[in-house]
């Protein structure tokens, strides 16, 4: 068993969600969520499932979660019946942790970029696909994978996003396919079918970067509209605001020649003084140079 605890703590570091556990949410039961049997070689850790509130692996994608409740649900597998009993050298080697996580979004205006945010961490800071993110076809769905020290296979099925993960630091494990296979039965991929190739593209690249831009300036909106309802407090709304602001300022400069360090300075100015109208102005003067400039051809 502490092997097996070792293997799941690997596997938490590679998964970048956050959420709170609590009773009940958006799923009825962990079979809404979970394939709660045996798969294959797989057991099923039942004590090790959760239901509770938060957006998964897309939170860290600054997933837009005030104004709706999303739940995420986490479960276990491991191939431990087969390693058990061998001497724990060789169980080490063999033995094969599986963390999966499905989580269910509000389906509602904040989940206008989820499938945006489901490639987010799996790119670069600058939109550019990772260089070990490549695009399978299992079963006839189209699924994104990572290979990190293991794989990570993640897609959307309508609004809810699915993430299973596993640890191998060598690369040497076989891939647990008949999970994946078992959830894509249960979740069914609603990504758009693509290759590997296409994902590179040139015209893909500048898609998503244009939409990271877009989407960064759309997130203050959505700040400054809850500081409008009174249900966010104003340090908050401008702190969250001015971070989504230099990182579309950083893609103007990167991919528009558009220099940022001074607009930085200001943005930082106006936030150590608490200056919501100078950081709103620069908002609408942002969205302004967006609307203008958006079509316009950039540089890779």
């Amino acid at each position: 068993m502490k092997i097996l605890k070792t293997a799941t703590i690997l596997i938490f570091i590679i998964m970048c969600f956050t959420y709170s556990l609590v009773e009940g949410g958006t799923f009825n039961s962990f079979s809404d969520c979970l394939v709660t049997s045996d798969i294959g070689i797989y057991s099923f850790d039942s004590e090790s499932a959760n239901i509770g509130k938060g957006s998964g692996v897309v939170s860290m994608a600054g997933h837009f979660n005030k104004d709706h409740d999303d739940t995420v649900c986490t479960g276990e597998y491991s191939n431990i019946n087969e390693i058990r009993g061998l001497p724990v050298e060789e169980a080490r080697k063999k033995i094969i942790g599986i963390e999966v996580q499905v989580t269910k979004h509000a389906g509602s205006d904040s989940d206008k970029w989820l499938l945006h945010e489901v490639e987010k961490s799996f790119r670069t800071y600058y939109g550019l696909p990772d260089e070990s993110l490549v695009v399978r076809q299992i079963n006839g769905n189209t699924v994104i994978a990572m290979a990190v020290a293991g794989w990570a296979y993640r897609w959307a099925s309508g609004n809810k996003v699915i993430q299973i993960s596993y640890h191998d630091s060598q690369m040497e494990k076989p891939e647990p396919l008949e999970v994946v296979s078992a959830y894509l039965a249960k979740h069914p991929s609603t990504l758009t079918p693509m290759t590997s190739a296409e994902l590179r593209s040139d015209a893909n690249k500048t898609k998503w970067i244009k939409d990271e831009m877009e989407r960064r300036l759309w997130l203050c909106d959505k700040w400054f509209f809850q500081l409008q309802l009174q249900k966010a407090e104003l340090n908050k709304v401008l702190q969250e605001s001015v971070d989504h602001m230099k990182v579309f300022l950083d893609y103007r400069e990167k991919y528009y020649g558009i220099s940022a360090e001074e607009e930085k300075k200001l943005l930082w100015g106006y936030l150590r003084t608490n200056n919501g109208t100078g950081i709103k102005n620069k908002l609408a003067e942002y969205k302004n140079w967006w609307k203008k400039n958006k079509d316009k051809a950039i540089s890779l």
